[in-house]
């Protein structure tokens, strides 16, 4: 078994973001960049990524996919969409952050985080410190909505943090985001597929941090 092959098998079985699991068409304009803040805040809880994915979803479906239709809806209705996507333990205190943190965008950014990037201009530093002002985001939730926005902001990339490193220490790779991104060019380019980037390895070695079977399964593939 070698890496690289440890790394196709991760790719093709659980490559997949966080972003698009949960319905995130994610393109470098205002909608779903915010959707993806959310999704990341959502993520950054402890609680299982599936009740964050399925919270997310059940908030999108209810129409609250923009800052301006978050802040227009009611703390009430935003608890009730928490809950229909099982996110139960943090609805109140979430749905409260939601709609601050919804505000706070428009009035800083306008709504668009492209404003963000722009004043960051490839510091993460900077680019951490504007997202942290956001109710609920920690250094967690930073890390996700990084490791998921590379792939629309290059100049992020590779990013790998710590969960998608405990993830490859898991699959016995390498702990150098540099190596590991080059065995999923390898891999991409094995199997004659385009459609990959670091936003997607990222999230398939999270996927290993978090659940054993990912781990068993791609051993027993690989």
């Amino acid at each position: 078994m070698t890496a690289r092959r440890t790394v196709e098998v991760l790719l093709s079985r659980y490559g997949t973001t966080y972003a698009a699991e949960a319905g995130i068409r994610l393109r470098n304009t205002p909608q779903p960049l915010y959707q993806l803040l959310v999704l990341s805040d959502l993520l950054s809880a402890r609680i299982r990524a599936s009740v964050a994915v399925a919270a997310a979803r059940a908030l999108f479906a209810h129409g609250m996919r923009s800052p301006d239709r978050m802040i227009g809806s009611t703390w009430q209705q935003r608890v009730d969409a928490l809950g229909e996507g099982g996110y139960r333990r943090y609805d109140e205190r979430t749905a409260t952050q939601l709609g601050d943190g919804a505000e706070l965008l428009l009035v800083e950014y306008g709504g668009d985080l492209r404003r963000l990037r722009k004043e960051a201009d490839g510091d993460l530093g900077i680019l951490r410190s504007g997202l942290r002002r956001t109710p609920g985001m920690g250094p967690a939730g930073t890390d996700i909505f990084i490791r998921e926005v590379q792939a629309v902001w290059p100049e992020t990339a590779p990013f790998l943090d710590g969960k998608a490193l405990q993830g490859a220490e898991k699959l016995g790779l390498p702990a150098s985001p540099a190596k590991l991104a080059q065995l999923a060019e390898q891999a991409e380019q094995a199997e004659q597929a385009d459609d990959r980037g670091p936003a997607v390895l990222a999230a398939a070695l999270v996927r290993a941090a978090l659940d054993k079977h990912v781990v068993d399964d791609v051993a027993a593939r690989a």
